[in-house]
């Protein structure tokens, strides 16, 4: 089969990552070649990039995230996902161009017109294939990731926005989904782990089989 681009979104303590490494193990089981990936950090560069900014203690001003961002973009697309693609493979990438839309147009303020340019930069057009939104109310995902921090992982610069942010992140990202309903899906995320993933086992062997 011809390979697919698939990515997962949804704002910080939604379980996407989670779901993602879940999807990929049952893909796998089922015979598909699947490559796993993530933004920031999918490759060498990019993980070198998302220690720099997301462990800084440096204030960081809101323009170079946005173009820290596109750069690990334009690294990961071009030398990991387009080829994995053209090789026939499933990639499914934890966050993609989505997140820029959603965190640095509607969280930090950028103009939509600004954002889309830089993405389109940093994608060259690249749009995926499906992309999955675990949607969770704000309240629940902030109980999540203050669960984590005292569980002893470290918080990185984007756990410490407020609810304020994340709403904006999280409406923005309903906003795409209502604008892209062939590519959206959107998941309730405040049910059992186990419910999320006969949820997304389906969506994507739909699709799957579909094409």
């Amino acid at each position: 089969m011809h390979g697919k681009f698939i990515t997962f979104e949804g704002i910080d303590g939604s379980g996407k990552s989670t779901q993602l490494r879940m999807l990929a193990n049952e893909l796998r089981i089922r015979g598909f070649n699947v490559l796993p990936t993530c933004e920031p950090g999918g490759t060498p560069l990019g993980r070198r990039l998302r220690e720099a900014f997301l462990e800084t203690e440096e204030t960081v001003s809101p323009l170079a995230e946005l173009l820290l961002f596109a750069a690990d973009r334009a690294q990961h697309v071009n030398f990991l996902v387009k080829p994995a693609v053209a090789e026939g493979k499933i990639v499914i990438s934890d966050r993609f161009a989505d997140a820029t839309f959603a965190y640095q147009g509607a969280g930090r303020g950028f103009s939509e017109t600004m954002v889309n340019q830089v993405i389109e930069l940093a994608t060259g057009g690249l749009k995926p294939d499906l992309t999955l939104f675990f949607d969770l109310p704000v309240a629940i995902a902030l109980t999540r990731t203050d669960s984590r921090t005292d569980a002893g992982e470290q918080k990185n610069r984007m756990d410490k926005e407020n609810a304020g942010f994340y709403e904006r992140v999280r409406e923005s990202y309903l906003q795409i989904a209502a604008n892209e309903p062939d590519r959206f899906r959107v998941i309730d995320a405040n049910g059992s782990t186990s419910e999320i993933q006969t949820r997304v086992v389906e969506i994507v062997a739909e699709f799957l089989g579909n094409e």
